[in-house]
């Protein structure tokens, strides 16, 4: 995995720190503060380095302190491995092998791999998650061990895809699988458990002709965000056939809407501007609901606190971003903008393929990955207009990460630095 130099490399100025701790970044919902990101590149033209991956994971570049962490897996799972890379120059300096397993739950199919959930970075710490079969806390300067957990498992049915949620010291893991489904927060320094929370789930109900027994009506891939809500922080998390928030200090049930879709794995976005959390339903008939946050909303509030809802276009995989006001998605080659006050499709315009990567937006603009190693940019604006088109060799399934005024970008294959 020697990096393959096309261009010289651009030093990055103090006042642009490299800094993407988790999946989807700093405010956790794709957004990014970079006045200028790059808006043409190829395989040969902008691309700083390009690394090959070996193995295959879906799992986010994450970036701290001048190094990228990333995970990978055999086709087979049998071995699941950390990489850290230096990030001015592509150097991989930890590839290491976590975990080693001699019978890994079949996937089922092609859109998962053993290695798709994104971990969390700090100064000095990094926390990786395999699902089930594990959570490892390394020391990012000596790539030691500091603690792992390999007794929180739950049977994934397609694999394990949920990302770490940290807040302040809690690392807060997703375990929705077809046995059975939780929340569960950890302590960072420790790795001990602070507390473990159900799914209250009713599963009774048929949908779109699978049983309610059937490990795909329970199985579940988001990652939930964080929400200061009154005088409690709440975790908003969706999952198969529902959504809650909990009490992020005791992991309390605070309120849940239902719906009959299932296995979501787009994480929800939240607008200050609004009050309302935009949660993605899921597969099958999924809907984007707009939800109004209430710290006195307790129980079912599917029917006082949903402001609107839109099925055309929904995401089955992406993450959406905001940005002036519009929630921009993709999906089945078409991108769409929506207002996020009342759910107006603004526009809806051919572009792209699949999309499973989620999308990213300095405020200017808006960055849509697609499965076919497509970026297509457009304006943040409630006119459609496509700013450029960039291909790159392979798919994205991982989402982008921003380092400083560069991208980096993990295809199927490879690992990229692209700058302005």
């Amino acid at each position: 995995m020697k990096p393959f130099l096309l261009a010289a490399v651009i030093l990055l100025p103090a006042t642009l720190p490299a800094q993407w701790p988790e999946f989807r970044g700093p405010n956790a919902d794709g957004t990014v503060s970079a006045e200028i990101l790059p808006t043409e590149w190829s395989e040969e033209k902008n691309v700083a380095w390009k690394v090959d991956i070996d193995g295959l994971g879906w799992s986010s570049p994450i970036i701290s302190e001048g190094r990228i962490w990333l995970t990978t897996a055999t086709e087979d799972g049998r071995r699941m491995s950390v990489l850290c890379l230096d990030e001015k120059t592509g150097e991989v300096l930890l590839d290491r092998v976590l975990i080693t397993s001699d019978n890994p739950e079949p996937l089922a199919n092609k859109m998962n791999t053993y290695a798709s959930s994104t971990g969390v970075v700090e100064a000095g710490r990094v926390y990786l998650h395999f699902g089930s079969y594990g959570t490892f806390c390394l020391d990012t300067e000596t790539f030691e061990t500091i603690w792992q957990r390999r007794d929180l498992k739950c049977s994934h049915w397609r694999g394990p895809a949920s990302s770490i949620a940290m807040w302040e010291d809690k690392l807060v893991l997703t375990m929705e699988g077809a046995d059975q489904q939780y929340l569960t927060a950890l302590h960072k320094q420790t790795g001990e458990t602070i507390w473990r929370q159900d799914r209250s789930t009713n599963y009774d109900d048929e949908t779109d002709g699978i049983p309610a027994n059937s490990g795909d009506m329970r199985k579940g891939y988001s990652t939930p965000v964080f929400v200061k809500v009154g005088d409690k922080v709440q975790v908003i998390s969706n999952g198969s056939k529902a959504a809650w928030a909990y009490d992020v200090e005791t992991g309390e049930e605070l309120w849940n809407i239902h719906y009959p879709t299932h296995s979501p794995s787009s994480r929800p976005v939240y607008s200050e501007e609004t009050g309302m959390v935009y949660i993605n339903t899921g597969l099958g008939k999924a809907e984007i609901w707009a939800v109004e946050l209430d710290p006195e909303a307790r129980g079912d509030i599917s029917e006082s606190h949903v402001k609107w809802k839109i099925f055309q276009r929904t995401p089955k995989r992406m993450s959406p971003v905001i940005a002036n006001g519009l929630l921009f998605m993709a999906n089945g080659g078409v991108l769409s903008a929506v207002d996020i006050k009342t759910g107006d499709v603004v526009w809806a315009e051919r572009g792209g393929g699949e999309f499973s990567a989620s999308s990213i937006s300095n405020g200017e603009l808006v960055y849509h990955f697609d499965e076919e190693g497509l970026c297509t940019v457009v304006k943040a604006s409630r006119e459609f207009e496509v700013v450029s088109e960039n291909q790159l060799a392979d798919g994205f399934m991982a989402s982008p990460a921003v380092s400083g005024n560069a991208l980096i970008l993990r295809t199927k294959s490879a690992l990229y630095r692209v700058n302005p």
